[in-house]
């Protein structure tokens, strides 16, 4: 009962420190939420689905210096419906007011508010989380949450300052791994097994995508706003490298699982048999990875399948050829994310069970050294095995 009041009062923080760093450091001085009071249509075209032209609001502002001032606004439309918005009364809005020598000039609509549904959304992910997992899942959201951070503040920063994208993320993921897996797992002999054996199985598949990214000739300007974000100022970004890069790193976390079930089945097969010998925890650790590979390996191709459904829905509708299609572009940049994400997959899962027969069978002075570490028992990280 304990234990659940505590659950429930980190729910509580988490959740409350969420909600105040999306409302108070979410926007610029010149972005503010806004709501719609008044909407004029009259120079609004419609062609079909698409809308040209802009609409006039008048709104209220909500946050920021000038909350409760009422502005005009403009809303340009321009025929696309991924970007553009067609708002109405009493919508909540994003505003970016423009000023010049510290007097208003104008303001232009930026995007819907949809802040508060997000939240909601990863709300209800965390309160899940936290009454099924409990200690676990707090140390799961902890891993989410530096992820979210190394990834925004170090990768992206890194990447747009040319730093090669390769060596980057190489680091990006030891780190990631290092934080998920013995944040999870503690520093125990299953920890390090799971995390040698994602590092080994997703750097193995580097060269695979250097390899064929070559053959294939792709350049990486296949991936979404990669066009856009050269003609922003950012040309001396090597595109092709970043590609490789997102290759990889998208695998991760699915390396990350199938090391983890690996290595935690075999920690619980030498607990439950601690004579094995270490050449048949090994072979036990082949037989669990052969059966985790089998579900895993299509989950990369559902995943980013799901993302290009729009796409293959045209293929069909054009009665397109096999031949075309496997040609594309577009279509082999993400054959190979699929496939060289799955290989990576599938060779974290004997590197995982070669590390964990060795490491679980044997005693090293590391781990008399991390058994020593008081501070690891106030988080509960198991420090045995």
């Amino acid at each position: 009962m304990k234990k659940n009041f505590l659950i429930l009062v980190f729910s509580i923080i988490i959740l409350s420190i969420i909600f105040f760093v999306f409302e108070k450091f979410t926007y610029t001085n010149n972005e503010v939420k806004a709501k719609v009071i008044y909407v004029n249509n009259e120079d609004v075209i419609q062609a079909g689905l698409n809308k040209i032209g802009s609409q006039s609001l008048r709104v209220e502002l909500l946050s920021g210096e000038n909350k409760n001032k009422k502005v005009k606004v403009i809303n340009h439309l321009y025929g696309k419906l991924e970007f553009d918005n067609y708002y109405k009364i009493n919508d909540i809005i994003i505003v970016g007011l423009n000023f010049k020598d510290s007097d208003f000039k104008d303001s232009i609509a930026i995007d819907l508010y949809r802040q508060k549904q997000e939240f909601i959304l990863f709300s209800l992910f965390i309160v899940i989380l936290l009454l099924y997992a409990k200690i676990i899942g707090l140390k799961a959201i902890f891993s989410f949450a530096m992820s979210l951070l190394v990834i925004w503040k170090i990768l992206i920063p890194g990447l747009l300052n040319n730093m090669n994208p390769l060596i980057l993320t190489s680091f990006v993921i030891i780190f990631l791994t290092g934080i998920i897996v013995f944040c999870v797992a503690g520093f125990s002999k299953k920890g390090f097994s799971a995390f040698l054996g994602t590092i080994f199985g997703l750097f193995t598949s580097i060269f695979v995508t250097l390899y064929f990214g070559e053959k294939m000739r792709l350049f990486g300007m296949t991936a979404p706003f990669a066009q856009a974000l050269l003609h922003n100022g950012y040309l001396h970004l090597n595109m092709k490298y970043i590609f490789y890069s997102a290759v990889i790193l998208g695998a991760s976390g699915a390396a990350m699982d199938i090391a983890m079930d690996v290595s935690a089945s075999m920690e619980e097969i030498k607990l439950k048999k601690p004579s094995i010998t270490t050449s048949e925890l090994i072979e036990s650790g082949f037989n669990i990875g052969k059966s985790v590979i089998g579900t895993m390996t299509t989950t990369l191709l559902l995943a980013y399948s799901g993302g290009y459904l729009t796409l293959i829905m045209l293929f069909m509708s054009k009665e397109s050829s096999l031949a075309r299609i496997l040609n594309m572009k577009i279509v082999c940049a993400e054959i190979v994310r699929i496939v060289v994400g799955s290989i990576g997959l599938v060779l974290v899962a004997p590197f995982s069970a070669f590390f964990a027969g060795f490491i679980l069978c044997n005693e090293f002075k590391i781990q008399k050294y991390f058994n020593k570490l008081n501070f690891l028992n106030v988080f509960n990280f198991r420090t045995k095995n």
